[in-house]
């Protein structure tokens, strides 16, 4: 928001109580509560999409249809035919993830995908799921990928350490990955709005000049809309990718 000559970029970011508070630290903030929105969203979607059934769909049962077996071919073509097994969990990720980047796309609405808290759940859901899943298949023998195959064992100190770092950096590229995606986007979002407020208070020649700002706006709301899809694409398929690796040995 635009403040005088400042532009405050991040005040968009932050959690106010809803529905008032209980207690001194309990509340329910914006966050939680579009997270709900999110789901009610997608399982109403798929509720109303999928009941008629109907031989030939309708372009909301299309819609759902095309969804579904697109995540699917996703799951199953990444990490084999134990994808099956996977395939509920990364289509929660999935359109979870969507409508969260997408409703903070609407006015008066919060991007909790923008929110560190919220993706680093998620990340750290999916690295869990992973190492069990590991465990599972590969048993004792998963802690031989922190070796490299071939390389002397003289090495081992340095080699070690580092596998282990990176393994244990997943979450954390996973989480930020979306994270500042979201905030990068919704900033300039809220610059270039600003910019078109303050030209439009400096007469006509203002009005004129605010024109570009407006477009630009326009071409970043497009932009963010592909960003918003492609992310939780990403999302998902890094989540696939892990899982591949976690049932193969």
């Amino acid at each position: 928001m635009a403040s005088g000559s400042t532009i405050d970029a991040l005040g968009q970011f932050e959690l106010h109580p809803i529905l008032g508070s209980f207690g001194e630290t309990l509340c329910l903030s914006q966050s939680p509560l579009f997270m709900v929105i999110a789901v009610a969203l997608v399982l109403a979607f798929l509720y109303i999409g999928m009941r008629p059934a109907a031989v030939v769909p309708g372009r909301l049962q299309a819609a759902a249809e095309v969804g579904y077996d697109f995540v699917r071919d996703l799951a199953v073509s990444t990490i084999g035919e134990k994808g099956t097994a996977f395939f509920p969990f990364i289509f929660a990720l999935f359109f979870f993830i969507l409508a969260g980047n997408y409703l903070g796309l609407l006015p008066f609405s919060f991007t909790f995908t923008s929110h560190i808290a919220v993706t680093l759940a998620m990340a750290l859901a999916v690295f869990v799921i992973s190492i069990l899943t590991a465990l599972r298949f590969q048993g004792l023998g998963f802690f031989k990928h922190f070796m490299p195959e071939g390389a002397p064992m003289a090495l081992s100190p340095i080699l070690i350490p580092i596998e282990i770092l990176s393994f244990l950096s997943r979450p954390v590229s996973l989480s930020i990955r979306l994270f500042a995606n979201m905030v990068a986007g919704h900033v300039l979002l809220e610059v270039f709005a600003s910019f078109t407020i303050m030209l439009a208070g400096l007469g006509v020649v203002g009005h004129v000049l605010a024109v570009a700002p407006v477009a630009i706006n326009i071409a970043l709301t497009a932009l963010e809309l592909l960003v918003g899809f492609l992310q939780a694409y990403v999302f998902a398929i890094l989540t696939c990718i892990y899982l591949s690796e976690a049932t193969s040995h």
